[in-house]
């Protein structure tokens, strides 16, 4: 074993399964992908610290633990399509990849888009496909999908990708007005159309913004109106 893989396991094991991720599924992958691929190279070797790192046009790859906690938390199948918001470096998407059949990841900026696009062909990530666009608007000609995880904060949670959930499909996000007041929410769409709010936790994201959530200036978009599911 080599000393990135070696650095895998020591993550999977101190980060995750310490802590309670216990998805057989997740940890596996997380043990495969190499995360020191999704970085720059002068970060390889902190690749693997609980922490997240700087990526291009001012994004960071989030905290191992936090890619754990949102694929375990968006219960996946392997015959699952999955939609993530947020592409970043591409490193989430590999990772859902390799525990679903298909991954479709929208990333805002180009330069990001493109270069986890590029990264994961690569790679051999063959069934995650990677655009460039407004994620708060979802991929429509894709959908439905069986879960939809939202790597950005938005106000409230996006409509259009709630009405992209297949029946039976989860969407995650973390939904707040600001950094310091954010939680983690799950949709759940059950068979009859109807949706049910979860909290899972508290945490920190970067912005969502598009036409589904923040504007640039950090106003809420027009567009982004409130849409209230049903608690669980």
């Amino acid at each position: 074993m080599d000393a990135w893989a070696k650095a895998r396991y020591a993550m999977v094991k101190q980060q995750l399964a310490q802590r309670g991720i216990a998805d057989r599924a997740v940890l596996d992958a997380m043990r495969e992908i190499p995360r020191e691929e999704f970085v720059a190279p002068a970060l390889a070797e902190s690749a693997y610290e609980d922490s997240p790192l700087p990526i291009d046009e001012g994004q960071t790859i989030s905290q191992p633990y936090i890619v754990a906690r949102m694929a375990e938390a968006l219960q996946l199948g392997p015959d699952d399509r999955v939609l993530e918001v947020g592409a970043g470096s591409g490193y989430a998407a590999a990772v859902l990849g390799k525990v679903a059949r298909e991954v479709y990841a929208i990333e805002r900026h180009e330069a990001l888009a493109g270069s986890a696009a590029e990264r994961c062909r690569r790679l051999g990530y063959d069934n995650v496909h990677v655009r460039h666009g407004d994620g708060s608007l979802g991929w429509p000609e894709a959908a439905p999908f069986d879960a939809i995880v939202v790597a950005a904060s938005g106000p409230d949670v996006p409509e259009p990708l709630v009405d992209q959930l297949a029946p039976g499909g989860r969407l995650l996000i973390p939904v707040g007005a600001t950094r310091d007041d954010q939680e983690l929410v799950r949709v759940t769409r059950g068979e009859d159309g109807e949706t049910h709010r979860e909290r899972l936790d508290l945490v920190r994201f970067v912005p969502l913004v598009g036409a589904g959530g923040w504007t640039e200036a950090g106003e809420r978009a027009a567009t982004a109106k409130p849409r209230r599911p049903t608690p669980a």
